[in-house]
C-alpha cells in the first residue's frame, strides 16, 4: 500500500548529494593547486639558481 502524504527523505538526500558535490570539487581543485605548486618547485630547482 502506498504512504500518504509528503515523499520521504527527498529533501535529505538532494542536501546530502549537494554536499558530496562540492567536496569532491574541493578536493579535486585542492589536487589541482598541489600540483601546480610542486611544478612551480621542480622548474625553479632545475633552473639551478644559486641563492647566495
Amino acid at each position: 500500500m502506498a504512504k500518504k502524504g509528503k515523499e520521504k527523505n527527498t529533501k535529505n538526500k538532494a542536501k546530502h548529494s549537494k554536499l558530496m558535490q562540492r567536496k569532491k570539487n574541493k578536493e579535486r581543485t585542492e589536487k589541482e593547486l598541489r600540483k601546480e605548486r610542486l611544478k612551480a618547485i621542480y622548474n625553479q630547482a632545475n633552473t639551478n639558481t644559486p641563492d647566495n
